[in-house]
Parts: C-alpha cells; sequence; structure tokens
C-alpha cells in the first residue's frame, strides 16, 4: 500500500512540476517568463550544481554554434517516457538530448545546404541554420520540432527519435538569416534580416495547413531580433527594424517597430507601425532598434517595450501604437547604459523580458552592456560596472500616466544578453564575446606596434580570440540580489544564442559545441 501511495505522490508531483519551454522567449510575447516553473525557487537556487556538460558534433559558422535548446518535459520514446531537450547547430545540423543524463538520443544533419560550405568568415551572415526552432506538443507525450534549415525549407521532426513527421517545404528563400521561429494558431513566422543570401529583409509566415508561405517587406531596415518576432494575443506581428531610415511617406520604415497581421486571405499586411522619436539620429549613428519587443497585458492594456543599442526602453500601448504621428511613446526612460554612444560593445543586444510577481506587480527587465549610465539610477544598485548588466523596471502609474520606475541594478556582467523569469529567480547569463567591431589602437610599446585604430573589423579572425567565458547568474527577482553564479565552471562563451530554464533545470550552450545543465536537486 505504500509503494502504491508513493508511486502516486510521485506522478502527482511529476504534473505539478512540469514545465514545457518549445520557444525562444518561452511564449508568444517572448516575454522570457516561465510561468509553470515549480521547482526552482530563491530558496534553493542557491544549492546549483553543475549537473552535466555534453560536446555536440556541431561546427562552429564565423562566431556562430550551438543555440539555446528547447525542453518537452514527457515525451514518450521508444525507451519510455523521457524530457527531451532539442538543440540547433548553426552548421545545419539538429540534436535530441535525455536531459536526465546529457545523453545524445539522435542526431540530424539537414541536406540541401551548400557543399562545400562557403567560408565561414562572416559574423552578421554565418551562411547556416540561424532560426532557434520550435516545438509544439500535437498529442499526449508527442511532440513536433519546427525548424528552418539553411535551404529555407520548413522542416518537421519527431522530437522523439529525430525522424521527419511531415516532408520538408519551401518556407523562405535559402542562404537568408532568419531569426527564431514562433507559432501562433497554426502559423509559423520568423523574419530575416542583414541582406544575408541576397534576400530583402522581410516578415514570413507559413501556414502548416496549407503549406504556403507569405511574405511582407517594409521597405526599409533590417528586421532583428534575438527572439524573432513578438505575437501579441490578437496574433499581431511585432519586430523591430535597423539599418535603415525612417520615412513612412515613402514606406521606410528602419529604425521603429513593424506590425503585421494576417489577412482573411492568410496574406500578411501592414497592421501598425512606430518610428522612434530619433529615428533617424539613431539610423546615422548605427544605433539600431535591435531587439525583439516584448508584448504583455497588464489591468486591462495592451503594452509593448522596445529598445535599441542607444540604450533606452519605449513603453508602448499597442492600440494606440505610437500615438496619432506614430512616434510618441506613453514613457521613455533616460539612457540605461551607453553614455558614449557607440554602436558596438555596448548598448541593449540580447532580449527583455517581463513578468508578473505574485502580487500582481508587472516587471519588465533589460540586460545591457558596457558602463551603466551616470542618468541611470534605481533603488537597489549592487554595482555600477563596466561589463554590463540587469536593470530591473516596475510598470506602474505615476501622477495618471504609465511609466516604467527602475526599481534594481543588477550585479557586473561581462555582456548580459539574456533573462528568464522562473518561479521568484531571475536567470540572466553574461555571454563574454569579444563584441568590439572595429580595429583597437594600439601604442608605440604594444605588441605590434602603434596602430591607429578605428577602421571596421567585425569579422570572426579577430574576435575568436579576444573572447572570454560565459557566466550563469541566478538573481532575486524583487531585489536583483545574486543568490548563484557559475563562476569559472564554462570554459567558453557566446553569440547570438540564449538561455533556457525549466524543471529545475538551467542550460546554456557555447562556441565550443558544449551544452552546459545546471540544476537543483529534483
Amino acid at each position: 500500500m505504500k509503494r502504491v501511495l508513493a508511486a502516486i505522490v510521485l506522478c502527482a508531483g511529476a504534473t505539478v512540476y512540469a514545465a514545457d519551454f518549445l520557444a525562444e522567449g518561452v511564449d508568444n510575447g517572448r516575454t522570457g517568463w516561465v510561468k509553470d516553473e515549480k521547482i526552482f525557487t530563491a530558496a534553493n537556487v542557491g544549492g546549483m550544481k553543475l549537473l552535466w556538460k555534453t560536446k555536440l558534433d556541431s561546427a562552429s559558422r564565423a562566431m556562430h554554434n550551438l543555440f539555446a535548446p528547447l525542453i518537452a518535459e514527457k515525451v514518450n520514446t521508444a525507451q519510455g517516457v523521457k524530457e527531451i531537450g532539442v538543440v540547433a547547430g548553426v552548421s545545419d545540423d539538429l540534436f535530441g538530448l535525455d536531459v536526465a543524463t546529457g545523453k545524445e538520443l539522435w542526431h540530424i544533419h539537414f541536406d540541401g545546404g551548400p557543399n562545400p560550405p562557403p567560408p565561414a568568415n562572416n559574423t552578421l551572415c554565418p551562411s547556416g541554420l540561424t532560426a532557434t526552432p520550435t516545438m509544439a506538443q500535437v498529442s499526449p507525450g508527442k511532440y513536433t520540432i519546427y525548424a528552418v534549415s539553411w535551404d529555407g525549407r520548413m522542416r518537421q521532426i519527431n522530437a522523439a527519435d529525430g525522424t521527419e513527421a511531415a516532408p520538408a517545404e519551401k518556407f523562405i528563400p535559402g542562404g537568408g538569416k532568419p531569426y527564431a521561429l514562433n507559432l501562433y494558431k497554426g502559423v509559423i513566422y520568423t523574419a530575416t534580416a542583414q541582406g544575408c543570401g541576397g534576400l530583402t529583409n522581410a516578415f514570413y509566415a507559413y501556414d502548416l495547413a496549407s503549406k504556403r508561405s507569405t511574405a511582407f517587406l517594409p521597405a526599409g531596415g533590417g528586421l532583428w531580433g534575438r527572439r524573432g518576432a513578438a505575437i501579441s494575443p490578437e496574433g499581431t506581428v511585432y519586430i523591430g527594424t535597423g539599418d535603415g531610415e525612417y520615412d513612412p511617406g515613402n514606406r521606410r520604415l528602419g529604425n521603429g517597430i513593424v506590425a503585421v497581421k494576417l489577412d482573411e486571405g492568410k496574406q500578411l499586411q501592414l497592421a501598425d507601425y512606430f518610428g522612434a522619436p530619433n529615428a533617424n539620429w539613431l539610423w546615422r549613428r548605427d544605433l539600431d532598434v535591435n531587439t525583439t519587443p516584448v508584448s504583455f497585458d497588464y489591468r486591462g492594456r495592451k503594452f509593448l517595450v522596445g529598445t535599441s543599442k542607444e540604450c533606452k526602453l519605449w513603453l508602448l500601448d499597442r492600440d494606440a501604437f505610437g500615438g496619432e504621428d506614430h512616434r510618441t511613446t506613453l514613457d521613455t526612460t533616460p539612457l540605461i547604459c551607453n553614455d558614449a554612444q557607440a554602436f558596438d560593445g555596448r548598448g541593449i543586444w540580447g532580449a527583455l523580458s517581463a513578468w508578473q510577481d505574485a502580487a500582481g506587480t508587472q516587471w519588465v527587465l533589460a540586460p545591457f552592456w558596457g558602463p551603466v549610465s551616470k542618468q541611470f539610477k534605481a533603488p537597489i544598485e549592487h554595482a555600477r560596472g563596466n561589463g554590463g548588466g540587469v536593470a530591473a523596471f516596475k510598470v506602474q502609474q505615476v501622477a495618471g500616466k504609465w511609466k516604467l520606475v527602475p526599481a534594481w541594478l543588477s550585479r557586473d556582467m561581462d555582456l548580459a544578453e539574456e533573462t528568464v523569469i522562473a518561479n521568484g529567480v531571475v536567470f540572466a547569463y553574461a555571454a563574454g564575446e569579444d563584441a568590439s567591431q572595429v580595429v583597437p589602437d594600439a601604442a608605440w610599446n604594444e605588441t605590434g606596434g602603434t596602430k591607429y585604430g578605428g577602421g571596421l573589423s567585425s569579422g570572426p579572425g579577430r574576435r575568436v580570440p579576444g573572447s572570454r567565458k560565459a557566466a550563469l547568474y541566478a538573481l532575486d527577482a524583487q531585489t536583483g540580489k545574486e543568490l548563484w553564479s557559475s563562476g569559472n565552471q564554462i570554459e567558453s562563451w557566446n553569440h547570438f544564442s540564449g538561455l533556457t530554464v525549466a524543471n529545475g533545470r538551467a542550460y546554456i550552450a557555447t562556441f565550443d559545441g558544449i551544452l552546459y545543465s545546471f540544476g537543483v536537486a529534483r
């Protein structure tokens, strides 16, 4: 009788603790908030340990390698029910792992890419798989992975064994740089940027039922954003634009946030747009809108928060997007970082996050690079370092106006990239890459002698040797206090990757092709 009771308790516990992480940024709004996480707590996260690290057979290209894993908590496999991690590699590879042990269960190398591949010397356009896949539970215990391979085809893969769930279909032109996929009501969304493969920057949508794709070209600016497009509950798709002029009269929508939506014929159409108040100044200074905006609802209002390399946040109303002139915010914060207004090595480059605490307070988190701005002050400050960190804000009404009110500033981090929030804990990571994009000055008595820098040099040949080590942190979500750090356990760095948290484990991948799993006892 005791054994039966124990089994019932264990089964019930597994249900309570179940949390899937099926997309970059967790949800359609790209909030980074793992609402179902129950194992991690602020009380136990200090006991995190390295559970395992696994070297995967993924070749680096330029400064890219592995992306953050997706997690399906209960997958029916031939070996029984397993918690599966799905990891994409830039070299057109996809891996399935048993996350209890780190053991590789299956590995696919997609066909269709150039053979041999072109030189891997372009950091912006690495010529490989660049979009973090997404997953969906299609029936109890069965999950399908959706990925876009190098040649632009939509791949549907069974998470249990890596077999094809459906034949590959054309989605976007090959050779481009799509960003993280977002699945909403049977349609996969992405955006391409930076002109890679000769593609015009565009939104793309693929209808899984009809197997048809549609595109929208905003005619100006690269469609950036590590977490891809954010999608509101109404089905409107948002992403920031960079590297382009803002001139809506001539359909140029650079350095703003563009909103599109499928019409009745399932074709993407322009729904709305916001232009940064200083959009063309940002363009000329190369301080582009380069991050995924975050969408959330709060107290009956529909919000969107965006940012750029300039390092200010914009609080926007999705129902009155930018006001009548499309350029008015509900609130614009002072600079958080980047007093120098440099286009490299400073600013916000990773991803914003948003969550609500048990008291119903809405929070917005902004990881950033470089020194804290002299303009930014928070009631709680754990450091005012030079490497970067996380700034936390509360969404509040002040004198009848919605504001982003500073709450805390984290410890110093070596280029803070993304945050994921789980049960009162903020997980953040420092990338540790060489983020400079210009040749540095060198004095007469330095190696190589006098060098007058300033020339653009963003390639991997110079930056890979100068990169350092990544680090993972756990912070108290209310105060920003450090609760745990990986220290020097991570041996490499990463570029253009991410962070995953689910079921008492946190995962981070590095340039050398290693996936790390840190966690607490379960």
